[in-house]
């Protein structure tokens, strides 16, 4: 392919981020402008020549703007191929004149999906013109530009002027990718917004078809290790977290940073800071340390006393603006990733100290009771569900032993089991007076889990100098029902006093006589919280 030069262009624009100034640098080069509606209004006010593209198509707007570009005169102008015989000879018979140059970004559809419009607002935003025109221009990229992105603006004005107004074959080919990646991630939130609708309308039945896009958020170093290669993209949805969140300080996020951030502020969400502070303390993905406080320096230093030597070099999350007395303590060691809804001056002067560390204010919380999506890779496809937003209630739990368990108990239970969705099975978390005590994540055997959990706390004792681990008096968490009762038996051995489960073993009688037995209080949920 050769170089290819631009005479004429159609601009046609939802965002209109410096299009004036690539305009001006276009009609510089001598090409001729030809605009849609409010494209070419914004071009005609800035003192631009323009002409309308009812002018290309001899054929007025109409429909509201619905028909505007969807016209022989336009998509063969894209379309042709200039050194086709037949091609050429097609322009001449109707009159069709070549286009060069293709700027098009579409209606923002998924801005409006973003900030909840009705259904009839979501639906004229869906674009219709603007896709087929890129779509057009990129499979004819041996002959025509496209652009999709305002950031692409500076590469094609570099490139005409050092090519006598031409573009190259190779910036051709790259942004005819991008264009087709663009729609390919336009239909596809289209789509599963309509998949959503007809969910919530009683459509139980998946979707025929499933696809996601998303658009560079930034290229990683590598991947979970070095010789595995990784980039970070994001989806345009509204939920607030590691995506949406503003970097304030600190290194490049790594792949691994990125994924532990979103398992913290995940968990952290969990906890309505009108309610009172929380903090969760993340190490691959597990939590090691999890707390409720009358401040937040107040649940970071409870979380931190669960697993001290796991923190280090771990990722916070908090559910309140971080503040400097919160910093101060964070500071004493050291933290890879602090992510919050936002931070006070004191609390970014403090950690400015440490230029590593990692600073993410998302500027909200992730609602933890949303059903959005989640997908990951399997072999040849991929698998799909909706989020793990299932929550128990105390009215919902339901008592199977003799002993009641006391008011701090049933607190504890419930945020023991809050934590346990977020632990990676199989998983056992002792909390006590509103903390963590012990977690035990991700074993093939649920006794193994209550045990590595009941060792964690015996070490925390140490460290901090108790007389005895937390675990004794603490309330117990199963994300999953006890097969036998060996599991029960470990949590009674490790000093809970209370239950929480999901029930539905076959073994159920025999984990509730167990637990008579040893005297403790044990509830069912009815509801399980896998996380593989």
């Amino acid at each position: 392919m050769a170089n290819r030069k631009i005479s004429r262009a159609l601009l046609s624009v939802s965002d209109k981020t410096g299009l004036i100034e690539f305009a001006k640098g276009l009609a510089a080069q001598g090409v001729m402008l030809i605009s849609t509606g409010g494209t070419a209004k914004a071009l005609r006010d800035a003192g631009l020549a323009v002409s309308d593209v009812s002018e290309i198509t001899q054929f007025p707007e109409m429909m509201d703007g619905r028909v505007k570009t969807l016209h022989p005169n336009v998509h063969g102008g894209l379309l042709a191929l200039r050194d086709k015989a037949d091609h050429a000879a097609s322009m001449k018979e109707h009159g069709i004149t070549g286009i060069d140059l293709l700027v098009c970004n579409l209606y923002p559809f998924e801005a409006t999906v973003a900030r909840g419009a009705d259904f009839d607002t979501t639906i004229e935003n869906i674009d219709i013109g603007g896709p087929a025109m890129t779509r057009s221009a990129a499979k004819n990229h041996d002959w025509v530009t496209v652009v999709v992105d305002v950031e692409d603006y500076k590469a094609v004005l570099d490139e005409m002027a050092a090519n006598d107004g031409a573009t190259t074959a190779g910036l051709r080919r790259t942004l005819a990718q991008r264009a087709f990646a663009r729609t390919a991630a336009y239909d596809a939130a289209v789509s599963n917004w309509f998949a959503g609708e007809l969910e919530k309308g009683g459509e139980k039945t998946p979707p025929r078809r499933r696809s996601f896009g998303g658009l560079l958020r930034q290229p990683l170093r590598y991947g979970e290790n070095p010789h595995q290669g990784a980039a970070f993209y994001v989806d345009g949805s509204s939920r607030p977290g590691v995506a949406s969140a503003t970097q304030l300080q600190g290194k490049e996020l790594s792949f691994n940073n990125i994924n532990d951030t979103d398992a913290a502020y995940e968990l952290v969400a969990e906890f309505d800071p009108k309610n009172g502070a929380a903090c969760a303390i993340i190490k691959h993905a597990n939590p090691c340390g999890v707390a409720l406080g009358s401040s937040l320096k107040d649940a970071y230093l409870k979380a931190l006393a669960c697993d001290s030597v796991s923190a280090f070099g771990g990722v916070l999350a908090f559910n309140q603006k971080l503040d400097g007395e919160t910093a101060e303590e964070i500071s004493k060691i050291f933290t890879e990733v602090i992510i919050a809804p936002d931070a006070d001056e004191d609390a970014k002067r403090i950690l400015s100290a440490k230029k590593n560390l990692r600073l993410l204010t998302a500027g909200a919380l992730p609602d933890p009771l949303s059903p959005t999506l989640t997908y990951r890779s399997v072999a040849g496809g991929f698998l799909v569900q909706t989020r793990d937003n299932g929550r128990i209630t105390e009215d919902k739990l339901k008592l199977v032993t003799k002993r009641k368990p006391s008011p701090q108990e049933i607190k504890d239970m419930l945020l023991a089991f809050t934590i346990g969705k977020h632990v990676k099975s199989n998983a056992i978390i002792y909390v006590k007076d509103g903390s963590t005590a012990g977690i035990g994540a991700g074993q093939m055997s649920r006794v193994d889990s209550a045990r590595i959990a009941a060792i964690k706390a015996k070490d925390a004792a140490k460290i901090a100098g108790w007389s005895e681990p937390r675990t004794v008096g603490s309330s117990a968490a199963s994300e999953a029902f006890f097969p036998f009762p060996d599991g029960l038996l470990a949590v009674a051995e490790a000093g809970a006093t209370a239950v929480i489960q999901p029930g539905g073993s076959m073994n159920d009688q025999k984990v509730i006589d167990a637990a008579d037995e040893a005297g403790l209080a044990m509830v069912f949920t009815g509801m399980r919280h896998f996380r593989h």
